[in-house]
């Protein structure tokens, strides 16, 4: 049979268009068939690229007895979270809050209101380890919601005012750090406390990435590498041992390039094989971070890779990115990406001895009897032990990757999640920004500007609003916070590495958009959803970076940005008021506030303001090329009234550059050596 999703474009709503289960899609349809019905509404929550919601449907949703007893006693709901991230959220702390932990499949139950009163993660379809089946579980809602209705009401009335009271935080509550350099110590004390100096990263496995917090680390090196008190060192080392430890690890794809979502050891060896968009998109940014720090070529390599991952495996014929690739091909999570040493051996053949002792590839295998590519030697180190010359070495591996590759393409694939979402299109396209400022690679630049031209055409409305995801020309769905908060990111980065301001100009309008449309005024905080959307219990205020960054933290750091590209002093005080609010939260706990402590770092450190007035364009690439951050960059050829930098500015022959803050300008020079050494100066406190 077929149900309510086969008209759908979400890739895992159509996964299960033809379970026995009567699904719907979220929608007025099926709110107002629990209405009229007075059942309970059994919401089912997951994304296309995630390994347990595969399982579960196998074995509860695809048994025709258990979508018998669901389809009589339920309302069935599926959700894709990757298209309504503002339901998965909801519905998501009330899980946590009800049993203390979440994941993916969430299945809640849900009063005819939309108000929960139970749920959990994936269910078995036998009950062990004092863990119910899902029958039972089907059976004891159903029960309860017929027999107990006055607890059931009771228990999700309370648990509804649990979320609001949750999301009230910030109202009538000025209180908060300053913004002084000792606090900055205290925070990065308190993530270098929790790194694993061994394998790099922090805390214990499961690890992620954790991008916001390594850039952190990289800028807390920057300013403060001078300071004979600082841990600059130590933050340094740390960043770039995390960055080191995943590029060799399993984590990263030795032979196609891109990274998985997390590794589930503290090696960086096994991971939880999907390869979502943003995870990708922000591990570029930090390299190409890292390579402005370091120009150390393995940096610059693994950025090539990534995007050639992503260039080859994720880009649709739009101009487009698409979401993910699913952890498991043929019902098996990794299938298509581990090995055996028989199969290396037999593809290639006299140069397999090497190759597979440099990967860790052995008979017995390092992960559940296959093998998973991953570098133990650093390179020059395994190249002296075996006395090679490491240039051919780099060869031979190179050529071995490549054969790798090409046996791997007649493997069956892993599913491809081929909606196009706009918030994590922004994301990448910052990074195709980030990867041109740091290498120069002027195709990266020309990707991230036919980018942009897609997303401003397939998801901008009438109205001047913007929808969240787009599949086969058709965008739905009301975009979020978290969509515009990285789509004006990404408009500004590309002003900045263009010096095309009608970027600038769209990022200012799409700002006040939000103002009108997402502002708290009590708190100056940004709803997730749009004042005008109804079809959810509440509107939430997200603060924590999740795989993704804070929407409201990138927002802070946006209109820091546009305040001072447009003179907007009421913005500063709004994105400084939002971080004081959370400033006691984010020093003590910085690795769960990342992007807020890159806010929290801006401000503390003060903006540095670069203007390029001439022939500008060489001079600028190659600024960019240096790590600058918190650096506002404008440049044009003449003075430009309209944009308070770049007002009243002489040009030079052929060019002349202000260095500023708060637009205050020292005299001009003529050429970067000397901005740079006005640049050391101003950090040393001499300016």
């Amino acid at each position: 049979m077929s149900n309510h999703l086969i008209h759908e474009t979400s890739p895992y709503l159509l996964q299960h268009a033809h379970n026995p289960v009567d699904w719907y899609p979220w929608g007025e349809k099926a709110l107002q068939k629990a209405i009229n019905e007075d059942k309970p509404i059994l919401v089912s929550i997951g994304y296309a690229a995630c390994h347990w919601c595969h399982v579960m449907e196998r074995e509860s949703f695809e048994d025709a007895a258990t979508a018998a007893l669901m389809n009589e006693h339920f309302i069935n709901i599926k959700v894709d979270r990757e298209e309504r991230p503002d339901i998965d959220h909801i519905y998501m702390d009330a899980v946590q809050t009800m049993t203390g932990s979440g994941g993916w499949p969430l299945n809640v139950f849900l009063t005819p209101d939309k108000k929960p009163f139970y749920g959990g993660t994936y269910y078995p379809p036998v009950s062990y380890a004092n863990r119910p089946s899902w029958k039972d579980v089907l059976t004891a809602v159903s029960d309860a919601f017929q027999n107990k209705r006055t607890a059931i009401q009771q228990q999700a009335e309370g648990l509804t005012q649990q979320l609001v009271d949750a999301n009230s935080f910030g109202i009538g509550d000025g209180s908060g750090a300053d913004f002084l350099r000792d606090e900055v110590d205290a925070a990065c004390s308190a993530i270098l406390k929790q790194a694993d100096t061994s394998w790099g990263g922090f805390g214990r496995a499961p690890k992620f990435p954790q991008t916001q917090t390594i850039r952190f680390l990289l800028r807390y090196h920057y300013a403060e590498k001078d300071r004979p008190d600082s841990f600059a060192d130590n933050a340094l080392q740390q960043a770039l041992l995390s960055l080191d430890k995943m590029m060799e690890g399993g984590i990263y794809d030795q032979v196609g390039g891109g990274f998985a979502r997390y590794a589930t050891d503290t090696e960086w060896l096994a991971p939880h094989f999907e390869k979502m968009l943003y995870d990708n998109a922000l591990l570029v940014v930090t390299l190409s971070e890292a390579y402005q720090v370091t120009r150390d070529e393995r940096y610059r390599g693994c950025i090539e890779q990534t995007i050639a991952f992503i260039e080859r495996e994720l880009t649709d014929a739009s101009g487009g990115f698409y979401a993910a690739l699913d952890a498991d091909s043929e019902g098996e999570e990794g299938k298509f990406y581990v090995w055996s040493k028989k199969e290396i051996e037999e593809l290639l053949r006299e140069d397999a001895d090497l190759f597979c002792r440099y990967y860790d590839i052995t008979e017995s295998g390092n992960w559940e009897g296959k093998n998973i590519l991953r570098i133990l030697t650093p390179l020059k180190e395994f190249a002296a032990t075996n006395e090679i010359n490491e240039t051919l070495l780099e060869a031979l591996l190179e050529k071995g990757r490549l054969q790798l590759l090409v046996a791997r393409a007649h493997r069956i694939r892993p599913a491809l999640d081929d909606k196009i979402i706009l918030g994590w299109n922004a994301l990448m396209n910052t990074a195709y920004s980030k990867a041109f400022e740091a290498t120069g690679n002027e195709a990266y630049l020309q990707r991230a500007t036919d980018n942009m031209r897609f997303l401003l055409n397939a998801f901008e409305n009438t109205d001047g609003s913007f929808a969240h995801v787009w599949k086969a020309g058709v965008a739905k769905y009301p975009a979020f916070l978290d969509d515009y908060a990285y789509l004006i990111e990404a408009l500004l980065q590309l002003a900045r590495v263009t010096a095309d301001y009608s970027y600038l100009e769209k990022a200012r309008a799409l700002c006040q958009g939000i103002q009108e449309h997402f502002a708290e005024s009590e708190t100056g905080y940004f709803f997730y959803t749009p004042q005008n959307q109804g079809d959810v219990i509440l509107r939430k205020k997200e603060v924590y970076d999740g795989a993704t960054p804070s929407g409201n933290a990138v927002m802070a750091a946006n209109l820091l940005h546009l305040s001072v590209c447009f003179d907007l002093p009421e913005w500063r005080v709004q994105a400084e008021q939002m971080i004081v609010q959370l400033a006691n939260a984010i020093i003590k706990y910085p690795t769960s506030f990342g992007a807020w402590m890159l806010a929290f770092y801006r401000v503390q450190q003060g903006s540095k303001e670069i203007a390029l007035i001439g022939d500008y364009k060489s001079s600028l690439q190659e600024l960019l090329h240096h790590f600058l951050p918190g650096a506002i960059i404008m440049a044009g050829p003449n003075a430009d009234a309209h944009y308070p930098l770049l007002a009243d500015k002489r040009a030079g022959n052929p060019l002349l550059i202000y260095l500023c803050e708060h637009y205050a300008c020292r005299q001009p020079v003529d050429n970067l050596t000397e901005l740079f050494n006005l640049l050391k100066m101003h950090d040393n406190g001499r300016v």
